[in-house]
């Protein structure tokens, strides 16, 4: 089982969800869980309960709502703290300090910070990692329609004091009116669709897909399985 934090302010609902896509077209089992203040995987994904906590299924993505905690995970599933997780990858979506401890992100497999360039999101955002306590790798993922080396410079510098070191990679999304206007769609008809998304959203998504693989030897499947997923077959 591997872990991966998602961590800032910026809304990384559709972004966690279609790296999962493409997970479990691939025959990996994922758990998402929606940690986050406002909880949107409450509303944008369709649930099989009404309670305040639960665990559904959507396109073969477990997600979890109303979990704050991995104690409290483990109590929903009613497995004791020695037990493994049966999950390929647990993907946590953060926007508090409080969820570095409770779901211990300092020993996740992989993290990344999302942002945009809006004041809320870069200052809410830096919030966040203050809140981190001992220094642990993170890498940069940047939702911006033109990215400067100013906005890069910038970022670096506000976030001197945080206990974060920095990958020197970073990922870039293009942050495009289309994009946001297929998803947006998407999530109003509960699906999950490739196709009229942007070639740059496309091969970012493929991108950190592919390193949260982590495996050269799964890279002819992903790329046979990500056209797939683009024409609509799977």
């Amino acid at each position: 089982m591997q872990t991966i934090g998602f961590i800032g302010a910026y809304d990384k609902a559709d972004l966690i969800i279609y790296i999962a896509k493409i997970l479990t077209a691939m025959g990996k089992s994922i758990l998402i869980v929606d940690s986050t203040t406002l909880q949107k995987a409450k509303y944008v994904i369709p649930k099989m309960s009404p309670a305040k906590t639960y665990i559904t299924s959507f396109e073969d993505i477990d997600i979890a709502v109303g979990i704050y905690s991995y104690d409290s995970l483990r109590a929903y599933l009613g497995i004791s703290k020695s037990e493994t997780l049966k999950y390929d990858y647990i993907f946590i979506d953060i926007d508090s300090p409080e969820a570095f401890e409770a779901f211990n992100i300092k020993e996740a497999n992989k993290n990344y910070f999302v942002t945009t360039f809006d004041a809320y999101s870069i200052k809410r955002g830096l919030e966040i990692l203050s809140g981190i306590t001992e220094a642990i790798p993170i890498k940069k993922v940047f939702f911006s329609r033109d990215m400067t080396k100013e906005e890069d410079d910038y970022f670096n510098y506000i976030t001197l004091k945080c206990k974060v070191i920095w990958d020197e990679e970073k990922i870039y999304f293009p942050f495009e009116q289309g994009d946001l206007s297929v998803l947006m769609e998407n999530e109003r008809t509960s699906k999950i669709k490739f196709k009229k998304l942007t070639k740059m959203y496309k091969e970012s998504l493929l991108y950190i897909t592919q390193e949260i693989l982590s495996n050269p030897q799964e890279n002819s499947k992903l790329i046979k399985v990500f056209k797939q997923i683009e024409k609509g077959v799977i």
